[in-house]
């Protein structure tokens, strides 16, 4: 994630702001562009100084507190943004409760949504794409006819609304002893098994991928049965991300996509920030370099390696020194560096496999 600056006085701008504490103008985020824009009303739309030929009208759904993207204005124009036109179904926000849930949510999906544009990889709707668009659907329980259960199928993400509920996913981490548990890590798996469907199934990476990660034609509801009656072999941090990967190769996929994302976005905040840092202990192994390449184009995961594995050192002691748990719970072995990298090579082609695509259904 990188930081912005206020075009009308200067100040620094984080992601989910919407006005500026400094000077009062209202903000919004353009994915054209890939910044968050001061503003100013005008005949109806808002204009920028940092884009001064160009009008914008904000998301249909800022009108409810839960987006401050913006869309081009335009006679007839689309009233949902890059990322809310991929929402098929929202909670009834009528109830308050589920209103501050919802806009919980999209803060996370936002967040997910940015990492894609800046990666460049396929983002067709379901209007687009009947068979592999993205879609979400943000299901209340209170308002489904039977228990919602987070997951994918074929392009639709389906988030339970209690899972912005801070106490209530806490409740289910702990339930199923994970180390981890975030809306944002929810969004970055599940988002891993729809790019698996793109990218890998029946593509050339395929026999790769099951080199990598194993074979996903074995029985997929019967390896969740066996993973949550058994739990993970003993050996499983030697060769995955989490306890959960080893449950089938699919979901090994998606840790480890989610986890690429962790990766990138947090480096990309701390060359943001500029940071860079040498312990007085003299340990280099310790010493995080400064972020002289944009690691959302760094197509070499062992220079975005070189750079994590020290800030998550960091990271960790910082949240030590506070109280709380360690942000970053995970050890990346030789085997899930190599997994990383697959993803990572994978995601960079993706433009370029989109491109054949689309030229083959022309």
């Amino acid at each position: 994630m990188r930081l912005f600056s206020c075009s009308h006085c200067g100040n620094t701008l984080y992601f989910e702001n919407a006005v500026c504490e400094r000077c009062g103008h209202a903000l919004g985020y353009s994915p054209d562009h890939g910044t968050l824009l001061s503003l100013e009303a005008k005949d109806g739309v808002w204009v920028s100084p940092a884009l001064p030929d160009h009008a914008f009208v904000y998301c249909a759904n800022a009108a409810h507190g839960a987006c401050n993207w913006l869309i081009p204005a335009a006679p007839g124009g689309a009233i949902y943004c890059a990322a809310c036109r991929h929402n098929d179904t929202i909670p009834p926000i009528g109830d308050p409760r589920n209103l501050l849930r919802w806009q919980t949510i999209e803060r996370a999906k936002k967040r997910l949504v940015y990492s894609l544009i800046r990666l460049g990889l396929p983002l067709e709707t379901r209007s687009e794409d009947p068979q592999h668009g993205l879609a979400f659907r943000f299901l209340a329980e209170s308002a489904a006819p039977e228990p919602v259960m987070t997951g994918h199928d074929t392009g639709i993400i389906t988030i339970a609304l209690s899972e912005a509920d801070d106490a209530e996913r806490e409740y289910r981490r702990t339930s199923f002893n994970e180390p981890y548990r975030t809306l944002l890590g929810h969004f970055r798996h599940e988002i891993g098994h729809h790019y698996w469907d793109l990218l890998v199934r029946a593509q050339p990476a395929e026999e790769q991928f099951r080199r990598l990660f194993g074979d996903e034609r074995t029985d997929y509801g019967q390896a969740l049965q066996t993973y949550y009656a058994q739990g993970a072999a003993p050996d499983w941090p030697q060769f995955h991300i989490s306890a959960y990967a080893t449950a089938h190769p699919w979901e090994d996929f998606a840790e480890t996509f989610a986890h690429l994302l962790h990766i990138i976005d947090t480096v990309e905040m701390a060359a943001a920030f500029g940071l860079r840092a040498r312990p007085r202990t003299g340990d280099d192994a310790l010493a995080i370099p400064p972020v002289t390449f944009d690691p959302y184009l760094e197509p070499d995961m062992a220079t975005i390696i070189e750079h994590w594995i020290p800030l998550t050192s960091l990271l960790n002691n910082l949240n030590r020194a506070v109280g709380q748990a360690d942000a970053y719970p995970f050890v990346l072995t030789p085997p899930v560096m190599d997994k990383l990298a697959f993803i990572n090579a994978l995601v960079h082609q993706a433009p370029a496999l989109e491109q054949l695509k689309r030229l083959s259904r022309a």
